[in-house]
């Protein structure tokens, strides 16, 4: 042991002579190109290595041999690699190392002639990565078969973090300012609805590393020590601030976070990286940049969603260490801003001031991650896996984020940011005038009564609920309070969560949707047994429910020790068949009959429904009717399932249209099939809060809408302004069209009624 202990201190201290005179090299005023052959040198001879190479990218796109020992020196600046193409492509694609005893073996293997490296057999690669993006490449190759140690990697990535700030001297120099102002058009995934234009502001992009190495690794720990006490000092006083006072859904993110600071693998490795000579704040970004490229790889989605809570507080740390003050993005975000990120951790977004937030911008994300969750709630614009956002948008570049389409739109021209501004204007002065209706009644001009009621899943949600006059809550989802904890809320808090929603909404009613976990729905403490290949019709939301009954169980008793005295309405996601049913009522029955055993005060009074999301559903109808109070159709799934189209996949967007005959004259069968029975309907889904979309599903006999909050004046607006009933008399002769869409026909009637607002022919308001 005593020996081992000695062989590892002597190789911290060698490598500490090693980035010590990396840097003396960097510092020296000699010609940029003589300091990279001096530095390839140096690191050769330390790895016993034939070979060291330097590759960076100018581009992002094409990576270019810029100094070598041991390959040909007639290749310097001839060999290019496309990013993605052959070992060092694969690296710089993938922002991790790589190492191999046979190079040559791998499939990724591209070979350069006039570099002369067929002689060398064994390959070690790693990333050169500066504030998240790949700069460059460090190759070392060996003649013989060399099997890399894990030692071997840890000091080329620790090179690699010395030598970005020299790279990244060279291609500012070389850019001369940057990439040309033209006109940019890039494509996304959309998270969040809605037209954003703004400055770009990039969230941490002033932390900049400019101490790497260090020779005092006692006081670099304390340093670390103290930056992590602020932090969590920092976030404690935000929790203590919150706590009881707004009750907000913030609370459970921050104090998610407050695990992450203690988590000792974590910072076990900023200590190793601390003892290899790096300063505190190079130890955080290096481990930063392992923790990515080793989470990236990982399959399991949930996995790789924690990876933005990780960079919140490696970028907070960081901001403690160079002195910033620690709060995102130096402080107070502009107004009018586009806020760009690679992903967002579960409490940056809080950081902003949300009346200067136009639209958020990330190179990765996850619709269901937490920033994505918050940015709903707060109806922010939101487009993710953008990655040409890290790299083709420069700080304060006018960018116009449509998060209706996934479209980006950079640098625009005067005449293109002129339209979309007056688009925008005109809108805000609709919603303005909207926005007084929201006392009026819903009642279409022909007198036809309409109950518009709000979607919701955060106690950040309710405000908006009640400022957009909704009638109720149409559909609580309860699972997204579980996607923003880190283990499952018991039956306490659980309670108190139901509790303070019913009392939020006084009078008003609150339909409470069962779990609906599985598919792209994530719990961090839930195992869901592998990756599926067809998630969304997979093990989710009563099919867990009834596998797992004590996790319905307890969710139930919670809702009815939160509803005593009150009315508690509770309806079942993606029922597909009676027996489904059956069983999550008889769950329910059991819970009711403990509370009465145990003495709880039962709910004034109970109402239980199904979601029609599970298109088998509807040849079960009557049998259901007799069984349910009320009936909510979940137009997301149930279209994706109807035309076997997944909702998440960008080339099926456009393909099928939820106002074809098809798909109308389903809504139709079932609101008919629900009046004759007398049981109530609610369409809840995204189709319910596009003004078009809604019109049609009143003209098939829907009385109940449920919304995001933010949708509801427009739709309020296009049911009082449009004459229903001549629409439901015309439409059995449209319903009669073979193919295609009615969007037109029934935007043409919207228009004779005077309705101009969000009734374009484009597939979203």
């Amino acid at each position: 042991m005593e020996s081992g202990s000695r062989l590892e201190s002597e190789s911290w201290v060698a490598t500490r002579e090693l980035l010590r005179r990396l840097r003396e090299i960097m510092q020296d005023a000699g010609a940029i190109q003589e300091r990279l052959n001096q530095i390839v040198g140096l690191i050769a001879d330390y790895l016993s290595a034939e070979v060291c190479s330097i590759y960076a990218s100018a581009d992002g796109a094409v990576l270019e041999l810029r100094a070598t020992k041991g390959l040909r020196p007639e290749a310097v600046r001839r060999t290019r690699l496309r990013v993605g193409e052959g070992l060092v492509g694969d690296i710089a694609a993938h922002a991790r190392p790589l190492a191999l005893a046979e190079a040559q073996a791998h499939p990724n293997f591209a070979y350069r002639p006039e570099t002369g490296e067929e002689i060398y057999h064994s390959f070690l690669g790693v990333p050169v990565l500066r504030g998240g993006k790949v700069l460059g490449v460090l190759v070392v190759q060996n003649v013989v078969s060399r099997s890399y140690s894990n030692a071997d990697v840890e000091i080329c990535e620790t090179v690699a973090m010395v030598l970005a700030e020299l790279i990244d001297r060279v291609l500012d120099a070389e850019l001369g300012g940057g990439p040309e102002a033209m006109p940019l058009r890039l494509l996304g995934t959309a998270f969040n609805s809605g037209i954003g234009i703004g400055a770009a502001r990039f969230h941490h992009k002033g932390i900049v590393i400019t101490r790497v190495v260090a020779d005092d690794a006692g006081r670099e720990s304390d340093r670390l020590r103290d930056a992590l006490a602020a932090v969590e000092r920092r976030v404690s006083r935000r929790l203590a601030d919150r706590e009881g006072g707004a009750g907000r859904d913030d609370h459970e993110i921050l104090e998610t976070y407050l695990m992450l600071v203690g988590d000792r693998g974590w910072r076990t490795r900023i200590e190793d990286a601390i003892s290899g000579g790096l300063s505190a704040e190079a130890a955080v970004q290096k481990v930063q940049n392992d923790t990515r490229a080793r989470m990236l790889n990982v399959k399991d989605r949930y996995l790789r969603e924690r990876l933005s809570d990780f960079e919140d507080l490696t970028s907070r740390l960081l901001a403690e260490l160079v002195g910033e003050d620690g709060r995102a993005a130096n402080g107070e975000a502009p107004r009018d801003a586009v806020l760009i990120a690679r992903d967002l951790g579960p409490a940056e977004l809080l950081d902003y001031d949300r009346h200067g937030l136009r639209a958020v911008l990330l190179a990765e994300g996850s619709p269901t991650a937490h920033a994505t969750i918050v940015a709903r709630a707060l109806d922010i614009p939101i487009v993710g896996h953008c990655p040409e956002a890290l790299t083709q948008i420069q700080d304060g570049d006018c960018v116009i984020v449509n998060g209706d389409l996934g479209q980006v739109l950079v640098r625009p021209d005067e005449s293109v940011r002129r339209e979309f501004a007056d688009n925008l204007a005109a809108r805000a002065q609709q919603s303005a005038r909207f926005l007084e209706l929201r006392h009026l009644p819903a009642v279409s001009k022909d007198g036809i009564e309409v109950s518009l009621q709000a979607n919701a899943g955060l106690l950040i949600d309710l405000p908006h609920v009640r400022d957009s006059g909704a009638e109720g809550i149409g559909l609580y989802r309860t699972e997204v309070a579980f996607m923003v904890r880190e283990k499952l809320p018991d039956v306490a808090a659980q309670t108190a969560l139901y509790a303070r929603v019913l009392d939020e909404m006084g009078d008003l009613p609150v339909v409470f949707r069962t779990l609906d976990i599985g598919g792209d729905k994530l719990l961090p403490y839930f195992d869901l047994e592998g990756e599926e290949a067809n998630p969304a019709m997979g093990w989710r939301a009563i099919r867990i429910a009834l596998d797992r009954p004590e996790l319905l169980r307890d969710q139930l008793r919670a809702m009815i020790r939160a509803a005593a005295g009150k009315d508690l309405a509770v309806v079942f996601p993606m029922i597909a068949e009676i027996a489904e049913f059956d069983a999550a009522r008889a769950i329910l029955d059991e819970a009711l009959a403990d509370a009465a055993r145990a003495g709880d005060a039962p709910p004034r009074a109970l109402s239980v429904g199904a979601m029609l999301e599970v298109p088998a559903l509807l040849w079960q109808l009557p049998a259901l009717f007799a069984r349910i109070d009320f009936l909510s159709v979940g137009s997301n799934d149930l279209f994706q399932f109807v035309f076997a189209s997944d909702r998440a996949n960008p080339r099926l967007s456009g393909r099928y249209d939820a106002l074809s005959p098809v798909a109308l004259r389903l809504l139709r069968q079932v609101a008919e099939q629900a009046a004759a029975a007398g049981v109530p309907v609610t369409l809840c889904g995204e189709m319910a809060g596009r003004p078009l979309e809604a019109l049609a599903a009143l003209a098939c006999g829907f009385r109940r809408l449920s919304m995001a909050p933010a949708k509801l004046p427009l739709v309020k607006a296009m049911v009082r302004a449009v004459d229903l009933a001549a629409l439901q008399a015309r439409l059995p002769e449209l319903l009669e069209a073979e193919a295609g869409s009615l969007r037109a026909a029934i935007a043409r009637h919207a228009r004779d009624c005077g309705l101009t607002c969000g009734i374009n022919c484009g597939s979203e308001t």
